[in-house]
């Protein structure tokens, strides 16, 4: 199974500039009218402009799950992207929530460290 996950946005080149920080890289594909970044083995993110989902900007909420949350966020606030305080919940689970220009919502979650005993 593929998984693409759509993120409706106003301005797909001003878009563009702010995921390529957030993924610490340009998109992985351009198809017409939508730029792809990979995510996993079969999971994309993409950003999309067109007309017919101007009604959808700002509506995505999507959550990642991350290695390295600390360093992630050191990097996209070195370049000016913020984001709300950082969760831990019961399980260990650390989680933040950034939100892009458009008010879309990608969360980060790290799972904690397995113990080895």
């Amino acid at each position: 199974m593929d998984l693409y996950s759509v993120v409706c946005v106003r301005d797909r080149a001003a878009a563009r500039k702010w995921f390529e920080v957030f993924f610490g890289r340009p998109a992985d594909e351009v198809i017409g009218e939508e730029d792809l970044w990979q995510v996993g083995a079969n999971a994309w993110v993409v950003i999309d402009d067109r007309d017919v989902r101007a009604a959808r900007v700002g509506g995505t909420m999507i959550t990642l799950g991350v290695t390295g949350l600390d360093d992630i966020l050191a990097r996209l606030a070195a370049h000016g992207i913020g984001h709300e305080p950082v969760e831990t919940y019961g399980n260990g689970v650390r989680h933040v929530e950034v939100l892009d220009p458009d008010g879309n919502s990608l969360s980060l979650a790290e799972a904690p460290e397995p113990h080895v005993t």
